[in-house]
């Protein structure tokens, strides 16, 4: 029953994500902060939702700790903190809010274009140090300027926007295909966005592909005097070549919110980077979706998928399983799988059902190359001894009785 589970929501994640599951009847404890691999895989064995940001690393031998665990909750973005080929063998979906953070971050990339253009960050520094130093020697008006960016996703979309807002020029480069949005233009290669762009900023995932995809070389080829901005992941740029570029002038300067490292805690006085002491760059402890309406944006969002699939199964939204929901009808009484997809299974289980002398009501299956995931209402109160029988069959990795 919905009573009995137990989530733990991690790294001060919004207060409103607790409300909502606490509301839902749920028992939900609430820490400012990350656990090492140790704790995590002592703590999680005793939950079965766990609500996580960015620094938690949700890892193999975490979830192989975690008997009970039945669903993971990322409160932000991206979910390369998690393994997810290990969540989906073990049968639990991970789910993450990929809309809520947008404008935040979008509005934050617009503002350090402009205090690159500036120079601000250096005269606030100054200011602050009690040096007074007026001059208008390499600073210049965005307007007229091109921005160039790469991955043209929710955010990169939503910069291009607000850019060509600004008076600029926007041209953006992705792997996929992307309807440009105003007069935004795509661009075929990552070379050329780099040799137009008096801007670049990067807003990709953290893979293989985009492993240190900003390197020497590509530094190289941007224009002399442009910028960089990294508002994505730490590992897509290579940090010590970004600096030396900057410290010989080819470029004018760097905004960085993401780094190769970051502390555990969200409060560190220990955190060291290359670019620290570098001319005209902006340096941010990874705070690009950190607004107050993000963070209450995001609690909602995930909040409202962990409470749908601990209650009703649905796993629309989810980045690891085959997305499926079924409205619930009433007086029916559900039943959901999750399998091996291959062949047979369907017929296994329906089986099951003919057996204990109950009727589908209503059933839907989907699937994915790894795993199969079927939701069940049946019309007879033995969704109990169903559950208990599918968990039998050899290609379950797991079953559930919703009611």
């Amino acid at each position: 029953m919905t009573e009995k589970h137990r989530i733990l929501l991690l790294e001060a994640i919004h207060p409103v994500a607790r409300d909502a599951l606490v509301a839902e009847g749920f028992d939900v404890e609430l820490l400012d902060a990350s656990l090492s691999e140790d704790e995590l895989c002592d703590r999680v064995r005793s939950v079965h939702a766990i609500g996580i940001r960015s620094k938690t690393q949700i890892t193999e031998r975490v979830l192989r700790s975690a008997d009970d665990l039945l669903v993971v909750g990322a409160f932000c973005i991206g979910t390369n903190q998690v393994d997810l080929a290990t969540a989906t063998h073990r049968g639990v979906p991970v789910f993450n809010a990929p809309f809520s953070n947008t404008r935040s971050v979008a509005e934050l990339v617009i503002a350090e274009v402009v205090m690159l253009s500036r120079q601000l960050g250096d005269r606030v520094r100054e200011m602050h140090g009690g040096r007074w130093r007026k001059a208008a020697k390499g600073a210049r008006e965005v307007r007229g300027k091109t921005l160039g960016v790469v991955g043209y996703g929710h955010i990169g979309r939503q910069v291009g926007v607000l850019a060509e807002a600004m008076g600029m020029r926007v041209v953006f480069h992705d792997i996929l295909t992307q309807l440009p949005m105003g007069n935004n233009e795509p661009v075929g290669t990552l070379d050329e966005l780099l040799e137009r762009s008096d801007f670049v900023t990067l807003h990709v995932p953290a893979t293989a592909q985009t492993h240190m995809m900003i390197g020497r070389e590509q530094l190289a080829r941007m224009r002399p005097g442009a910028a960089l901005l990294n508002l994505s992941r730490g590992t897509v740029v290579d940090i010590p070549a970004l600096a030396d570029a900057i410290r010989s002038e080819h470029l004018s300067g760097a905004s960085v919110d993401v780094y190769p490292e970051e502390p555990h805690k969200n409060v560190s006085d220990e955190f060291h980077t290359e670019l620290q002491d570098v001319p005209n760059v902006i340096l941010t402890p990874h705070i690009g979706g950190s607004t107050l309406e993000a963070q209450e944006n995001i609690g909602r969002e995930v909040a409202l998928s962990l409470t749908k699939y601990l209650k009703a199964g649905a796993t629309t939204g989810s980045v690891n399983f085959p997305h499926c929901e079924l409205p619930w009808v009433a007086d029916t009484h559900r039943v959901v799988n999750i399998h091996q997809n291959v062949p047979g299974v369907l017929r296994d289980l329906n089986r099951i059902v003919s057996d204990a002398d109950a009727n589908v009501q209503a059933q839907i299956l989907a699937t994915n190359p790894e795993i199969g995931y079927l939701i069940m209402d049946l019309d007879e109160e033995v969704s109990a001894q169903v559950c208990e029988r599918m968990t039998h069959v050899e290609t379950t990795i797991r079953a559930r009785a919703l009611s």
